[in-house]
């Protein structure tokens, strides 16, 4: 009778069965999986493809300004002549071809590639996968409101076991979703770098499974307590979108101003995109991508430990 009093299952397998069964219910769920998807699809649809940066430049609007006649120097153009004339038409041709290639040069200095939408899509993917760890906390507080997380509790199930299931359960759905939003934008138009290999697809990963780590296990700590969904779906809208916009995700840093740089540069949103865009359509600057890695490490180590060490504390309560 002792022995089985005494008995403790294995930390993996209860691992393993309580991961699975938040993947099946994530699974089961198609709703839910379609929202996830869309939401991107449509701002890389509307927004990315709306937003054409480069077209400003285009012949086709330089093309509308009126550009007179004038008259200048003949010794100015080496003409044997005191005056010469030259039509507007010849200056608004050399107007719109000289304006061609500076756009192509501006939009290649601000953004690093000449489509905006490849910038842009890229963004989306950061911003899927801080809205799927963010809101994965969120179901625990449904198991604590149907009572599976009392039964949980009551069997020799390994607390650990308990939250690193909900931690990698927030990663996998992050890495599938963000596997799917490069695929779509792949589609609609995205220019991959020449620096670009299947190989970089796994660094994309890791950058994607350090930043989960992180954010799940912060908001797994602050949702683990609540009763009412209400509470931490108002603090993931709070800050959602100043961790959106106060990052890389659709503008350069290096254009925003100084006090939401100073925000930005702490701002882990920041380089997961820079990772990501570095590994798919930027030419590849290894020593950008280190640094990227090793702040996305260091968030990751530090939010998990604190996130962990509280969720480990209001379990034992």
């Amino acid at each position: 009778m002792s022995s089985i009093n005494e008995y403790r299952p294995s930390l993996l397998r209860g691992l393993w069965a309580l991961t699975l069964r938040e993947l099946k219910k994530w699974l089961k769920d198609p709703i839910m999986l379609l929202m996830f998807i869309l939401q991107p699809l449509i701002w890389m649809g509307l927004l990315g493809k709306s937003m054409n940066i480069q077209g400003i430049f285009s012949s086709s609007n330089l093309s509308k300004i009126q550009i007179h006649d004038i008259e200048v120097s003949g010794k100015f153009l080496n003409l044997p002549m005191d005056k010469v004339i030259i039509p507007g038409a010849v200056i608004s041709q050399v107007f719109q071809q000289m304006f061609s290639n500076i756009s192509m040069t501006v939009m290649q200095n601000v953004f690093g590639v000449v489509d905006y939408f490849s910038y842009m899509a890229v963004g989306m993917v950061s911003m899927i996968v801080m809205t799927t760890t963010m809101f994965s906390g969120m179901s625990i507080v449904w198991d604590r409101r149907l009572g599976f997380l009392d039964k949980v509790l009551s069997t020799p199930v390994s607390r650990a076991a308990i939250i690193f299931a909900k931690i990698l359960n927030a990663t996998f759905r992050a890495i599938f979703q963000a596997t799917i939003i490069l695929i779509l934008a792949y589609i609609l138009g995205l220019q991959l770098s020449r620096t670009f290999t299947l190989f970089n697809i796994l660094g994309v990963y890791a950058a994607i499974f350090l930043l989960s780590i992180g954010f799940s296990s912060v908001f797994l700590a602050f949702s683990i307590r609540s009763t009412r969904m209400e509470r931490p779906m108002q603090f993931v809208s709070l800050i959602t979108m100043p961790l959106m916009f106060a990052s890389n995700t659709f503008f350069p840093i290096s254009l925003m101003p100084e006090w939401i740089q100073i925000i930005a540069r702490v701002n882990p949103l920041t380089y997961l995109t820079d990772a990501i865009r570095q590994l798919t359509i930027l030419q590849l600057d290894i020593s950008s991508l280190i640094i990227d890695f090793l702040f996305l490490s260091v968030f990751a180590v530090i939010l998990s430990i604190i996130g962990i060490t509280l969720s480990w504390k209001y379990l034992t309560k």
